[in-house]
């Protein structure tokens, strides 16, 4: 399958009407980290979020991922990263549920693994995901994340302990896919 070709961009303002609606679908944020209350955010809290991406004051560099045709469909960010030892972790969300399973979220994969590893020099970009998440996995294994173990009751989601798959890519395993 031939990827749709996507592409990231800073965050505004103005994505914070997309984010606080996608995050009203109790779906979409099914495995997503957020709050146990619904909805996981106000608004306003929405708002205040993507402010902090984009002053970088939160420790996410986070982007907005877009179709060819420039319709705002979700978001992929490298987090915890780690500029000693050269490593991050990614996260992605599509929002949007009208471009789920066609590729879009492996096309901002590649978008990010590529800054990631060309522009702020990582040799790992690592990512969790809940064990139950089989879509997820298929899609990151299909890309060329390797599994590194099970992250033991990882995440309280619903009340309940969730265990979690490390998984990660190195740049020379992303670059022999290139």
């Amino acid at each position: 399958m031939e990827l749709p070709n996507v592409k990231l961009r800073e965050l505004t303002l103005a994505d914070a009407e997309d984010r606080y609606r996608w995050c009203l679908d109790k779906e979409v944020i099914k495995h997503l980290n957020m709050p146990s209350k619904y909805p996981p955010f106000s608004k306003k809290e929405t708002e205040e979020w993507i402010m902090a991406c984009m002053n970088r004051t939160n420790g996410y560099h986070q982007k907005a991922i877009l179709t060819e045709q420039g319709k705002h469909i979700g978001w992929v960010d490298l987090k915890n990263i780690d500029n000693l030892n050269k490593h991050a972790e990614l996260g992605i969300a599509i929002g949007d549920k009208v471009f789920w399973g066609k590729g879009y979220g492996l096309a901002a994969m590649r978008e990010m693994l590529c800054w990631g590893f060309d522009l702020l020099d990582l040799n790992k970009i690592w990512l969790r995901v809940e064990i139950d998440n089989l879509k997820a996995i298929t899609s990151y294994k299909r890309i060329g994340y390797v599994e590194e173990g099970i992250l033991r009751q990882d995440r309280l989601r619903n009340g309940e302990y969730v265990d979690r798959l490390r998984m990660s890519m190195l740049r020379s395993e992303f670059l022999d896919r290139c």
